[in-house]
């Protein structure tokens, strides 16, 4: 749905974008994450037509944005992270006003209020926008992208400054969009990719520096693999076993428990599986596993790691 082929934007010597390139295929929901000035909001101006590149290219469905910007654009909903509302208009007076400006020729009446159902403004669509929370204001700036019914929607900073409960809500619309729409949401907030996000690009200094799956984001760095394990025994003798494993890096004591087994934090050097040993080893030491799970990497671990290799990379 959107192919993105070296694309740069610079302002005097400094370089928004720095040759990036991806591509977002049909009803995925893609993360665009990097810390603010990273680039995010360039792109996005850049994807929707607001703005131009010095060079690459931006396709829309198979349209050129600077060839075919009209069509391309009607394939695209865009909530920039300032809603464009006009606070003395109704919710309803305000999407009518948006009906007309995109020039949408689908059913009136119904179309609205689908969309009004699906955001949940439907209840508040004859107050002044004005006299809306912000969290609602936010709700309506997702409504106004969404007329047209487009194949695209693009997220800017969906849910800054919103309270813990509209963020829980923001997110759970997003991934209703998702079920019919392309969602590319650009945020610096790493909890929020995890939450709604199928794939994350991470992008600093107009660079991309990773773009993985969410779940597989961990392959992007050269990252140990860490296991959380619950074994039974005197805590002190199965450190002292486990610590002494081969490819074993190291083994904490989280300090939790489960009846008279304790949690440890075990992480095995790159390349190497720990699992069948450490399972022998404490069969023969008759320290009982009971649990067992992938302890993984965080986003945030690995997000930390990518920006510190770039800026060793650019010293």
């Amino acid at each position: 749905m959107i192919k993105i082929e070296n694309l740069v934007k610079s302002y005097g010597r400094k370089y928004a974008l720095d040759g990036i390139s991806f591509h977002v295929g049909k009803g995925e929901i893609v993360g665009f994450l990097g810390p603010n000035g990273a680039g995010k909001t360039t792109t996005m101006n850049i994807i929707t037509g607001y703005l131009s590149s010095d060079s690459g290219t931006v396709e829309i469905g198979g349209l050129d944005i600077l060839d075919s910007p009209d069509k391309a654009k009607k394939l695209i909903g865009y909530l920039p992270e300032i809603p464009p509302l006009y606070p003395d208009m109704t919710v309803s007076e305000y999407l009518n006003f948006v009906y007309e400006l995109k020039g949408c020729d689908l059913p009136r009446g119904p179309h609205l209020e689908e969309i009004m159902k699906v955001t949940k403004t439907w209840d508040v669509k004859d107050r002044l926008i004005a006299n809306l929370s912000k969290g609602y204001r936010q709700r309506v700036g997702i409504a106004q992208a969404l007329v047209g019914d487009p194949r695209i929607i693009i997220l800017d900073e969906p849910t800054v400054g919103l309270d813990p409960k509209q963020i829980i809500e923001i997110r759970s619309l997003i991934r209703r969009l998702g079920r019919n729409h392309t969602v590319i949401l650009s945020t610096h907030i790493l909890s929020e990719v995890q939450a709604v996000c199928d794939r994350v690009i991470i992008i600093e200094n107009g660079k991309i520096l990773a773009d993985e799956k969410t779940d597989d984001i961990s392959t992007a760095v050269n990252q140990n693999r860490r296991y959380s394990v619950k074994i039974c025994g005197p805590s002190r003798d199965v450190l002292s076993a486990v610590g002494g494993l081969d490819g074993v890096e190291s083994v904490q004591l989280t300090g939790e428990r489960d009846l008279d087994a304790h949690v440890y934090v075990i992480e095995s050097r790159t390349g190497i599986d720990i699992r069948k040993q450490l399972f022998r080893l404490c069969a023969s030491r008759d320290f009982p596993i009971i649990g067992f799970e992938a302890a993984g990497v965080s986003l945030e671990d690995v997000f930390i790691r990518l920006t510190e290799e770039n800026k060793k990379r650019r010293a």
